[in-house]
């Protein structure tokens, strides 16, 4: 390898290094404000309002009681906020019984990380405790004396919770990227499945089912992030009027999940059929110009997910609606020119994943089955 293709990749490195750095600084930069309101001001709180000297752990309980990640729920900042606390509470403690010293440091670290599991399994919680325990005793005890370190990580936590609580981030956002990532799969293995049919490949069938089979983690993942964004919305006064939002959401989600996992079912019969050559040259057209419709469809249906405004929303979901309902009015072996037991089966195993995304557009069951044809 020469150096000049050494330098050429190592600077292809560094450029897409500084991309994606960016990129995650410009995402986190509200909860990079956040983190550092909620550190200053419950430093000044307990500096400037109650006099203490150097508030070193009310700064830290507030910085940690934030913190990056999707994953900062009420539960997860209340763990934070009760192991800082209480870590710092039980380090005076101790420090009072015992005085402080490596020994007494080991000694309390061993104790804190007990009770910690002994209260709680969150390894948050556990963590939280332990460190601010020992660092209690191991740093030196200010003029206000020791239990007042107590005081400023209650502080601290406090206004990580209140700033948390005012100046949330939108809850849609998580959850709703989740969705239409979902969609987006869901969508492209439906195409791989038109692909298949028409070119009569199984090969094209067997990657169409491992790459449904491989949404499972955002299956997974969506009701975590849908009560994530609950838990915001109930208790931010900012985002309340978002929960009808959300609960329209969960439906969609619901209704996603079940008609992904009709697809994985669909995928493992289309290789059977393409296997067996079940259709004829017209079915093969036919069926492989409806997976591509409802391919299309599914497309649509996400993009209605992603639309911010409640106005293109109706109407990027209404689209989403006819077209879907298109779909559904072509589910008929017969006009499909679809025979055999194995044929007719894969049609019947469509109709009830296009039901699932019809419902998932906010259609009643009741509605969506009556779009179908009478076989």
């Amino acid at each position: 390898m020469s150096i000049g293709s050494s330098a050429g990749g190592a600077w292809t490195f560094i450029m897409r290094r500084n991309r994606v750095g960016v990129r995650r600084v410009g995402t986190s930069f509200p909860k990079i404000i956040q983190m550092t309101a909620s550190a200053v001001l419950a430093y000044w709180i307990a500096e400037e309002l109650l006099g203490h000297v150097d508030p070193i752990f009310a700064a830290t309980s507030g910085l940690l009681v934030l913190g990056f990640g999707t994953a900062t729920t009420v539960r997860r900042s209340m763990e934070v906020a009760i192991g800082c606390t209480l870590g710092v509470a039980v380090g005076d403690l101790l420090l009072t019984l015992l005085g402080s010293g490596l020994w007494q440091a080991a000694l309390v670290l061993f104790l804190s990380l007990t009770i910690a599991r002994f209260l709680d399994s969150g390894p948050i919680f556990s963590t939280q405790l332990g460190l601010q325990s020992v660092l209690v005793v191991l740093l030196p005890i200010g003029a206000a004396g020791p239990f007042s370190r107590s005081i400023d990580a209650v502080i601290g936590s406090l206004c990580g919770l209140l700033i948390m609580m005012i100046f949330p981030r939108d809850p849609r956002r998580t959850p709703t990227a989740e969705l239409g990532k979902l969609l987006a799969e869901l969508a492209g293995i439906l195409h791989e499945c038109g692909r298949a049919v028409g070119a009569s490949d199984t090969t094209l069938a067997f990657h169409a089912l491992v790459r449904a089979r491989g949404t499972q983690r955002l299956m997974d993942s969506l009701p975590t992030a849908l009560n994530m964004a609950r838990e915001v919305a109930t208790l931010a006064p900012a985002h309340r009027r978002h929960r009808s939002d959300l609960d329209r959401l969960k439906i969609t989600a619901e209704k996603t999940d079940l008609a992904v996992r009709n697809s994985r079912v669909l995928a493992r019969r289309l290789a059977t059929v393409i296997t067996h050559g079940a259709l004829t040259d017209n079915g093969v057209e036919s069926v492989s110009s409806l997976l591509t419709e409802l391919s299309e469809a599914t497309n649509a249906l996400g993009y209605a997910v992603l639309e911010t405004k409640d106005s293109g929303y109706r109407k990027a979901m209404g689209r989403a609606r006819r077209e879907l309902a298109e779909c559904a009015a072509q589910l008929d072996p017969t006009s499909l020119q679809v025979s055999g037991l194995q044929g007719e089966g894969m049609v019947l195993l469509l109709r009830p994943l296009v039901i699932d995304l019809l419902e998932a557009t906010g259609t009643s069951h009741e509605e969506a089955v009556a779009l179908l044809p009478r076989l």
